[in-house]
Protein backbone atom coordinates (compact mmCIF):
# COMPACT_ATOMS: atom_id res chain seq x y z
CA UNK A 1 0.00 0.00 0.00
CA UNK A 2 1.24 3.51 -0.76
CA UNK A 3 2.02 5.53 2.35
CA UNK A 4 -0.89 7.63 3.58
CA UNK A 5 -3.52 6.09 1.34
CA UNK A 6 -6.81 5.06 2.85
CA UNK A 7 -7.92 1.52 3.52
CA UNK A 8 -11.02 0.76 1.45
CA UNK A 9 -13.45 -2.14 1.63
CA UNK A 10 -11.47 -5.33 2.15
CA UNK A 11 -13.14 -8.70 1.78
CA UNK A 12 -11.93 -11.90 3.41
CA UNK A 13 -10.32 -12.81 0.10
CA UNK A 14 -8.09 -9.76 0.39
CA UNK A 15 -9.72 -7.95 -2.53
CA UNK A 16 -10.42 -4.27 -2.00
CA UNK A 17 -13.44 -2.51 -3.49
CA UNK A 18 -15.02 0.94 -3.35
CA UNK A 19 -18.75 0.26 -3.52
CA UNK A 20 -19.86 2.93 -1.03
CA UNK A 21 -18.48 4.59 2.10
CA UNK A 22 -19.90 2.15 4.66
CA UNK A 23 -16.63 0.52 5.68
CA UNK A 24 -14.55 3.71 5.54
CA UNK A 25 -13.81 5.93 8.50
CA UNK A 26 -13.70 9.69 8.30
CA UNK A 27 -9.93 9.48 8.33
CA UNK A 28 -9.96 7.04 5.39
CA UNK A 29 -12.13 9.38 3.33
CA UNK A 30 -10.07 12.42 4.26
CA UNK A 31 -6.89 10.63 3.23
CA UNK A 32 -8.39 9.90 -0.18
CA UNK A 33 -9.33 13.58 -0.52
CA UNK A 34 -5.78 14.58 0.39
CA UNK A 35 -4.36 12.11 -2.15
CA UNK A 36 -6.58 13.65 -4.84
CA UNK A 37 -5.33 17.12 -3.93
CA UNK A 38 -1.72 15.92 -3.95
CA UNK A 39 -2.16 14.44 -7.44
CA UNK A 40 -3.81 17.65 -8.63
CA UNK A 41 -0.96 19.81 -7.34
CA UNK A 42 1.82 17.66 -8.80
CA UNK A 43 0.48 15.38 -11.58
CA UNK A 44 3.90 14.65 -13.04
CA UNK A 45 4.90 12.83 -9.85
CA UNK A 46 2.28 10.17 -10.64
CA UNK A 47 2.84 9.98 -14.43
CA UNK A 48 4.08 6.37 -14.32
CA UNK A 49 2.30 5.16 -11.18
CA UNK A 50 -0.01 2.78 -13.09
CA UNK A 51 2.34 1.87 -15.93
CA UNK A 52 1.41 -1.52 -17.39
CA UNK A 53 -1.95 -1.56 -15.57
CA UNK A 54 -5.41 -1.83 -17.14
CA UNK A 55 -8.75 -0.75 -15.72
CA UNK A 56 -11.91 -1.93 -17.44
CA UNK A 57 -14.59 0.78 -17.50
CA UNK A 58 -18.03 -0.85 -17.74
CA UNK A 59 -20.94 1.43 -18.65
CA UNK A 60 -24.58 0.44 -18.49
CA UNK A 61 -25.65 4.06 -17.84
CA UNK A 62 -24.75 6.97 -20.10
CA UNK A 63 -21.82 9.07 -18.96
CA UNK A 64 -19.66 12.08 -19.62
CA UNK A 65 -17.70 12.84 -16.45
CA UNK A 66 -17.28 9.30 -15.14
CA UNK A 67 -15.94 7.95 -18.41
CA UNK A 68 -13.70 10.92 -19.14
CA UNK A 69 -12.28 11.12 -15.62
CA UNK A 70 -11.40 7.44 -15.24
CA UNK A 71 -10.15 7.00 -18.80
CA UNK A 72 -7.97 10.11 -18.64
CA UNK A 73 -6.81 9.21 -15.13
CA UNK A 74 -5.48 5.88 -16.34
CA UNK A 75 -3.78 7.45 -19.37
CA UNK A 76 -2.16 10.26 -17.38
CA UNK A 77 -0.74 7.76 -14.87
CA UNK A 78 0.72 5.49 -17.54
CA UNK A 79 -2.01 2.88 -17.61
CA UNK A 80 -4.84 1.92 -19.96
CA UNK A 81 -8.58 2.39 -19.58
CA UNK A 82 -10.56 -0.21 -21.51
CA UNK A 83 -14.10 1.04 -22.25
CA UNK A 84 -16.89 -1.55 -22.38
CA UNK A 85 -20.43 -0.61 -23.37
CA UNK A 86 -22.78 -3.00 -21.56
CA UNK A 87 -24.90 -3.38 -24.70
CA UNK A 88 -21.98 -4.63 -26.80
CA UNK A 89 -20.89 -7.30 -24.29
CA UNK A 90 -22.38 -10.63 -23.27
CA UNK A 91 -23.38 -9.28 -19.85
CA UNK A 92 -27.01 -9.16 -20.94
CA UNK A 93 -27.21 -12.73 -22.25
CA UNK A 94 -25.00 -14.66 -19.83
CA UNK A 95 -24.60 -15.06 -16.10
CA UNK A 96 -23.03 -11.82 -14.90
CA UNK A 97 -20.84 -13.62 -12.36
CA UNK A 98 -19.38 -15.85 -15.07
CA UNK A 99 -18.58 -12.85 -17.25
CA UNK A 100 -16.91 -10.97 -14.40
CA UNK A 101 -14.85 -14.01 -13.39
CA UNK A 102 -13.48 -14.01 -16.93
CA UNK A 103 -13.04 -10.25 -17.19
CA UNK A 104 -11.17 -9.93 -13.91
CA UNK A 105 -8.54 -12.45 -15.07
CA UNK A 106 -7.46 -9.95 -17.73
CA UNK A 107 -7.38 -6.58 -15.97
CA UNK A 108 -6.20 -4.94 -12.75
CA UNK A 109 -9.41 -3.14 -11.79
CA UNK A 110 -13.07 -2.80 -12.83
CA UNK A 111 -14.96 0.49 -12.66
CA UNK A 112 -18.67 -0.05 -13.25
CA UNK A 113 -21.43 2.50 -13.84
CA UNK A 114 -24.64 0.51 -13.51
CA UNK A 115 -28.38 0.89 -13.15
CA UNK A 116 -28.69 -1.41 -10.15
CA UNK A 117 -26.71 -1.75 -6.95
CA UNK A 118 -27.55 -5.46 -6.86
CA UNK A 119 -25.59 -6.02 -10.08
CA UNK A 120 -22.63 -4.07 -8.70
CA UNK A 121 -22.58 -6.28 -5.61
CA UNK A 122 -22.72 -9.36 -7.83
CA UNK A 123 -19.76 -8.03 -9.78
CA UNK A 124 -17.74 -7.41 -6.63
CA UNK A 125 -18.48 -10.89 -5.29
CA UNK A 126 -17.31 -12.54 -8.51
CA UNK A 127 -14.31 -10.35 -9.31
CA UNK A 128 -10.73 -11.29 -8.46
CA UNK A 129 -9.69 -7.62 -8.82
CA UNK A 130 -10.97 -4.42 -7.19
CA UNK A 131 -14.37 -3.06 -8.25
CA UNK A 132 -15.19 0.66 -8.14
CA UNK A 133 -18.73 1.99 -8.04
CA UNK A 134 -18.96 4.61 -10.81
CA UNK A 135 -22.65 5.15 -9.99
CA UNK A 136 -25.66 2.95 -9.29
CA UNK A 137 -29.19 3.52 -8.02
CA UNK A 138 -28.10 3.69 -4.35
CA UNK A 139 -24.65 5.30 -4.16
CA UNK A 140 -22.18 7.46 -6.07
CA UNK A 141 -18.93 7.51 -4.04
CA UNK A 142 -16.62 8.60 -6.87
CA UNK A 143 -18.72 11.74 -7.43
CA UNK A 144 -18.89 12.59 -3.75
CA UNK A 145 -15.16 12.18 -3.27
CA UNK A 146 -14.73 14.93 -5.89
CA UNK A 147 -17.31 17.01 -4.02
CA UNK A 148 -15.27 16.75 -0.83
CA UNK A 149 -12.11 17.69 -2.73
CA UNK A 150 -13.92 20.83 -3.87
CA UNK A 151 -15.12 21.65 -0.36
CA UNK A 152 -11.63 21.30 1.09
CA UNK A 153 -10.14 23.42 -1.70
CA UNK A 154 -12.60 26.24 -1.07
CA UNK A 155 -12.79 26.12 2.74
CA UNK A 156 -9.36 24.76 3.61
CA UNK A 157 -10.83 21.95 5.71
CA UNK A 158 -13.70 19.50 5.72
CA UNK A 159 -14.27 19.64 9.47
CA UNK A 160 -16.64 22.47 10.28
CA UNK A 161 -17.76 23.16 6.71
CA UNK A 162 -21.51 23.41 6.04
CA UNK A 163 -23.43 22.14 3.00
CA UNK A 164 -27.08 22.26 1.97
CA UNK A 165 -28.27 19.72 -0.58
CA UNK A 166 -31.56 20.56 -2.30
CA UNK A 167 -33.35 18.27 -4.72
CA UNK A 168 -34.62 14.71 -4.94
CA UNK A 169 -33.12 12.37 -2.36
CA UNK A 170 -31.14 9.99 -4.56
CA UNK A 171 -27.90 8.02 -4.80
CA UNK A 172 -25.75 11.16 -4.63
CA UNK A 173 -27.64 12.32 -1.54
CA UNK A 174 -26.89 9.04 0.22
CA UNK A 175 -23.17 9.26 -0.48
CA UNK A 176 -23.07 12.95 0.45
CA UNK A 177 -24.77 12.31 3.78
CA UNK A 178 -22.46 9.44 4.61
CA UNK A 179 -19.21 11.12 3.55
CA UNK A 180 -20.05 14.50 5.07
CA UNK A 181 -21.07 13.16 8.47
CA UNK A 182 -17.96 10.97 8.63
CA UNK A 183 -15.59 13.84 7.82
CA UNK A 184 -17.17 16.51 10.02
CA UNK A 185 -19.13 18.42 7.39
CA UNK A 186 -22.54 19.63 8.58
CA UNK A 187 -25.14 18.69 5.95
CA UNK A 188 -28.77 19.74 5.64
CA UNK A 189 -30.88 17.98 3.02
CA UNK A 190 -33.96 19.67 1.56
CA UNK A 191 -35.68 16.85 -0.31
CA UNK A 192 -39.43 17.05 -0.97
CA UNK A 193 -39.14 13.84 -3.05
CA UNK A 194 -37.42 10.60 -2.05
CA UNK A 195 -36.37 8.11 -4.74
CA UNK A 196 -37.44 4.92 -2.99
CA UNK A 197 -34.95 2.77 -4.91
CA UNK A 198 -32.22 4.80 -3.20
CA UNK A 199 -33.54 4.41 0.33
CA UNK A 200 -30.96 3.13 2.84
CA UNK A 201 -32.34 3.42 6.37
CA UNK A 202 -29.19 1.98 7.93
CA UNK A 203 -27.13 4.76 6.37
CA UNK A 204 -29.61 7.41 7.51
CA UNK A 205 -29.76 6.02 11.05
CA UNK A 206 -25.98 6.25 11.34
CA UNK A 207 -26.05 9.79 10.00
CA UNK A 208 -28.65 10.83 12.58
CA UNK A 209 -26.43 9.51 15.37
CA UNK A 210 -23.58 11.76 14.17
CA UNK A 211 -25.56 14.91 14.85
CA UNK A 212 -24.22 16.35 11.59
CA UNK A 213 -27.18 15.57 9.32
CA UNK A 214 -30.45 17.44 9.37
CA UNK A 215 -33.48 17.13 7.10
CA UNK A 216 -35.62 20.19 6.43
CA UNK A 217 -38.05 21.69 3.93
CA UNK A 218 -37.12 25.28 4.87
CA UNK A 219 -34.76 25.94 1.98
CA UNK A 220 -34.59 29.71 2.46
CA UNK A 221 -33.63 29.28 6.10
CA UNK A 222 -31.11 26.57 5.35
CA UNK A 223 -29.14 28.52 2.74
CA UNK A 224 -28.72 31.62 4.91
CA UNK A 225 -26.04 30.00 7.03
CA UNK A 226 -24.15 27.59 4.80
CA UNK A 227 -20.90 27.46 2.85
CA UNK A 228 -22.18 25.39 -0.08
CA UNK A 229 -25.52 24.89 -1.81
CA UNK A 230 -25.58 21.69 -3.86
CA UNK A 231 -28.31 20.64 -6.26
CA UNK A 232 -28.92 17.81 -8.72
CA UNK A 233 -31.34 16.84 -11.47
CA UNK A 234 -34.93 16.19 -10.43
CA UNK A 235 -35.23 13.35 -12.96
CA UNK A 236 -32.56 10.68 -13.44
CA UNK A 237 -30.73 11.16 -16.74
CA UNK A 238 -32.00 7.93 -18.28
CA UNK A 239 -35.60 9.14 -17.80
CA UNK A 240 -35.30 12.85 -18.60
CA UNK A 241 -36.27 12.49 -22.27
CA UNK A 242 -38.16 9.19 -21.90
CA UNK A 243 -41.78 9.64 -23.12
CA UNK A 244 -43.01 6.97 -20.69
CA UNK A 245 -41.72 9.09 -17.78
CA UNK A 246 -43.39 12.27 -19.02
CA UNK A 247 -46.21 12.37 -16.44
CA UNK A 248 -43.85 11.71 -13.55
CA UNK A 249 -41.49 14.38 -14.86
CA UNK A 250 -44.31 16.94 -15.03
CA UNK A 251 -45.36 16.03 -11.49
CA UNK A 252 -41.82 16.42 -10.17
CA UNK A 253 -41.22 19.73 -11.92
CA UNK A 254 -44.42 21.19 -10.47
CA UNK A 255 -43.51 20.05 -6.96
CA UNK A 256 -39.84 21.01 -7.14
CA UNK A 257 -39.94 24.45 -8.82
CA UNK A 258 -40.25 26.23 -5.45
CA UNK A 259 -36.93 24.57 -4.55
CA UNK A 260 -35.05 25.83 -7.60
CA UNK A 261 -31.60 27.31 -6.96
CA UNK A 262 -31.91 30.83 -8.37
CA UNK A 263 -30.83 34.41 -7.69
CA UNK A 264 -33.83 35.13 -5.50
CA UNK A 265 -33.04 32.18 -3.22
CA UNK A 266 -29.39 33.20 -2.91
CA UNK A 267 -29.98 36.91 -2.29
CA UNK A 268 -28.10 38.00 0.82
CA UNK A 269 -26.07 34.78 1.06
CA UNK A 270 -22.36 34.14 0.70
CA UNK A 271 -22.26 30.57 -0.51
CA UNK A 272 -20.58 28.46 -3.18
CA UNK A 273 -22.88 26.73 -5.68
CA UNK A 274 -22.35 23.07 -6.55
CA UNK A 275 -23.96 20.68 -9.04
CA UNK A 276 -22.78 17.21 -10.02
CA UNK A 277 -23.92 17.62 -13.66
CA UNK A 278 -25.50 17.09 -16.15
CA UNK A 279 -27.32 20.36 -15.58
CA UNK A 280 -30.90 21.04 -16.65
CA UNK A 281 -30.97 24.83 -16.74
CA UNK A 282 -34.31 26.34 -15.86
CA UNK A 283 -35.24 23.32 -13.79
CA UNK A 284 -33.17 22.63 -10.64
CA UNK A 285 -30.94 25.67 -11.26
CA UNK A 286 -31.02 28.79 -13.41
CA UNK A 287 -28.39 29.58 -16.00
CA UNK A 288 -27.30 32.83 -14.35
CA UNK A 289 -26.46 30.97 -11.15
CA UNK A 290 -24.52 28.31 -13.06
CA UNK A 291 -22.43 31.06 -14.66
CA UNK A 292 -22.31 33.29 -11.58
CA UNK A 293 -19.25 34.23 -9.55
CA UNK A 294 -20.27 31.96 -6.65
CA UNK A 295 -20.46 28.85 -8.85
CA UNK A 296 -17.76 26.21 -8.40
CA UNK A 297 -19.57 23.71 -10.61
CA UNK A 298 -16.92 23.36 -13.30
CA UNK A 299 -14.10 23.10 -10.77
CA UNK A 300 -16.15 20.44 -9.00
CA UNK A 301 -16.51 18.56 -12.29
CA UNK A 302 -12.79 18.85 -13.02
CA UNK A 303 -12.08 17.35 -9.61
CA UNK A 304 -13.68 14.12 -10.80
CA UNK A 305 -10.35 13.47 -12.56
CA UNK A 306 -8.29 13.81 -9.39
CA UNK A 307 -10.69 11.79 -7.26
CA UNK A 308 -10.58 9.04 -9.92
CA UNK A 309 -6.78 9.10 -9.75
CA UNK A 310 -6.82 8.82 -5.97
CA UNK A 311 -9.17 5.83 -6.06
CA UNK A 312 -7.20 4.06 -8.79
CA UNK A 313 -3.87 4.65 -7.03
CA UNK A 314 -5.25 3.16 -3.84
CA UNK A 315 -6.92 0.12 -5.35
CA UNK A 316 -4.52 -0.88 -8.10
CA UNK A 317 -1.28 -0.25 -6.23
CA UNK A 318 -2.14 -2.30 -3.13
Amino acid sequence: MLDGYAVLIIEESGRMHLLNFKELSGQDITQLVDTALAVKSCPQKYAKSLEGKTATLVFQKTSTRTRVSFEVAMAQMGGHGLFLDWRTTNFMMADLSDEIRYLSRNVDCIMARLLFNADLNKMAAASSVPVINGCDDKYHPSQVLADLVTIKEKKGALLGSRLVYVGVHNNVTNSLIEACTKTGVKIVTVCPIFNEVSRDEELLDEARKSGLWESSLDLKGAVLDTDFVYTDTWVDMEFFTDPSFCKEKEKRVKLMLPYQVNADLLKGTNTHIMHDMPIHRGYEITGDVVEGASSVIYEQAENRLYSAKAILLELIKT
